[in-house]
């Protein structure tokens, strides 16, 4: 650098300073700045070489640029220096102002770090303030925070001498500027690749929604967007075509609804909690024809990180075929093949959800003759309870055994066990005193009881079980073949079903025989029933151009809890029996 006596030599430099100063701020790239910075060490500062090291992302700096030397950037650039390293050296070398000069008489310590450098050849200094080529001066950069940006390190000045104030006033003010221009370039570079990776996420993001716009319209089975919480839970925003062919309706029109309003009312239950746990759930949905198709409903929520959830995505797979698939295969496991009734097994699973193991407490006259309500309603008040006299007699409640306790416990509503209808023991506190009201099923369950009706009482009602055996059936198998048999048992299934109310059960035991389910009836109804039932079989059969015949014989049994499945049919079995043989042979086909 010139020297400070020399005022036009010191304009003319300050002259190339500012030169480049401003070639700084016309770089394009970081790359391109930090090349600028150590070129204008060399074009403007009076230097013969510059080196700039750039501070990386772990610390260590490394030689991000050379000027004035190609055997010197052959040799440095890209190499890097420990951070360590760097800051032993700035803290080695002497203060010139910011500026940190190492003179060749320490700098010996430093020879063999990691610190690349690069030294000419050159002869000993002839005087006090000439350069020797060990001579070592660096310009630190820093940030605005005070962080390290990078060091530049310069050598060989021009003159052969070490700066003098003036140069070590244009060196710092050079190193100002520089980090400045580094910064805001790399500020750049990042913007620039944020840009970069932005517009790349953009890219991908609107190919992601073109794939899913694609895959959500052109599914082959059905899709739907719907609004999650809020007045408008369930509210469809869109629905892909497949969906709205599956239910009949445009996708406009589609946007009228929520999911509520078009599954079936009995499977409103089932969606809201399906909604709810974004799972999975099979129910009715219903076309525009008032039809239910069965869909399979599976919701995945769409969240928003800040939001929480927002949507429901919501796929809709027809299942229609396999629904009806799985209730012909249940039919078939609970229905009889050829008349298509229900079979033995399915009898017996309906007689038995009616009953169980508990008989029903009836109200037993003091002479043996029982009272019951048969009515399949709770016998909260059959009679008067124990103890209490009725208004025409003295009555005890007690299980159908057809006998009340009237011994010395009886009296007080005690059974032989020491306890009362109530679960009272006789020396228990609750038992003193008038007897409480029993309930039906108490201390059990709340079972309504059946129980068979024992008198003629019109409201005395139960569950009658009509048994029923064709009367010549044998000889139409026997002379017409099974062919001409099972017509007409198909025949006589149509006839009992249509002779009895829709919620009366005709089941096929097995051959010949069929048994009814009746609720709701008293005993003369029963014998009603039965005898119309009759008529109605009586009649001839019309099978392959020729008329058959056949009789019916009915046994009426009654259900009533305490009783197991197998008693109820066989006692229905054996009245049938008493039935048939109690007519003569020549009676029974005409009824």
């Amino acid at each position: 650098m010139d020297t400070d006596s020399e005022p036009y030599v010191r304009l003319t430099s300050l002259r190339r300073l500012h030169q480049s100063v401003a070639q700084l701020n016309t770089a394009r790239s970081l790359a391109d700045t930090l090349q600028t910075v150590a070129d204008g060490i060399v074009t403007g500062l009076g230097f013969e070489m510059a080196a700039v090291n750039l501070v990386r992302q772990d610390g260590d700096l490394v030689v991000a640029a050379v000027a004035g030397s190609t055997g010197a950037e052959a040799m440095m650039a890209g190499r890097v220096g420990s951070r360590a390293s760097w800051e032993r050296r700035l803290a080695l070398g002497e203060a010139w102002g910011e500026l940190r000069f190492v003179p060749y008489t320490e700098g010996w310590v430093l020879d063999d770090d990691d610190v690349p450098q690069w030294h000419s050849p050159g002869p000993a200094p002839r005087f006090p303030d000439e350069w020797h080529p060990m001579d070592r001066l660096f310009i630190p950069m820093y940030t605005s925070d005070g962080d390290l940006l990078g060091v530049i390190s310069v050598d060989q000045p021009r003159n052969g001498r070490r700066p003098g104030p003036w140069g070590c006033e244009a060196l710092q003010m050079y190193g100002f500027q520089a980090a400045i221009a580094i910064s805001n370039a790399r500020l750049r570079a990042n913007m620039q690749r944020a840009l970069v990776r932005l517009e790349r996420e953009q890219q991908a993001l609107r190919a992601s929604e073109e794939s899913f716009r694609a895959a959500f319209e052109y599914a082959p089975s059905g899709m739907a967007i719907a609004e999650m919480g809020g007045d408008q839970h369930g509210r469809l925003i869109k629905a892909n075509d497949a969906l709205c062919r599956l239910l009949g309706r445009s996708a406009s029109m589609m946007r009228r609804y929520s999911f509520s309003d078009l599954v079936h009312p009995e499977d409103i239950g089932t969606l809201l909690r399906t909604a709810a746990e974004g799972g999975r759930a099979e129910l009715r949905m219903s076309r525009r024809d008032g039809t239910y198709v069965w869909v399979s409903l599976r919701n995945s929520v769409v969240a928003d990180v800040a939001d929480g959830p927002r949507f429901l995505l919501t796929h809709v797979e027809d299942i229609e075929e396999r629904k009806r698939h799985e209730l012909q295969l249940a039919h078939r496991a609970s229905h009889d093949s050829l008349t298509g009734l229900p079979n033995s097994a399915e009898l017996r699973a309906r007689l038995s959800a009616r009953l169980c193991e508990r008989p029903a407490l009836t109200s037993v006259h003091a002479g043996g003759h029982a009272k019951g309500h048969g009515d399949g309603h709770r016998d909260d008040h059959a009679g008067v309870y124990p103890g209490h006299p009725g208004p025409d007699s003295t009555w005890v409640d007690a299980y159908d055994s057809g006998a009340a306790y009237l011994d010395g416990a009886g009296a007080h509503g005690f059974s032989p066990d020491g306890y009362d209808v109530d679960g009272f023991k006789a020396d228990d506190p609750g038992a003193q005193g008038p007897a409480a009201p029993p309930s039906v099923g108490a201390g059990f369950d709340h079972h309504v009881h059946v129980i068979a009706p024992q008198n003629d009482d019109p409201a005395a009602k139960g569950l009658a079980v009509l048994f029923c055996d064709l009367d010549g059936f044998k000889s139409i198998n026997d002379r017409f073949g099974h062919h001409c048999g099972d017509a007409v048992l198909v025949e006589v299934a149509r006839r009992l079903a249509a002779g009895v109310r829709d919620n009366d059960t005709v089941a096929r035991l097995g051959g010949d025989e069929f048994v009814v389910l009746a609720d709701g009836l008293g005993l003369a109804d029963a014998g009603d029933l039965a005898v119309r039932l009759r008529n109605a079989i009586i009649p001839p059969i019309r099978v392959e151009g020729r008329q058959v015949r056949v009789g019916a014989s009915f046994g009426i049994g009654w259900a009533s809890c305490g009783e197991s499945v197998e008693e109820i049919l066989q006692s229905a079995d054996q009245r049938m029996y008493v039935e048939k043989r109690s007519r003569s042979k020549g009676h029974r086909r005409a009824g």
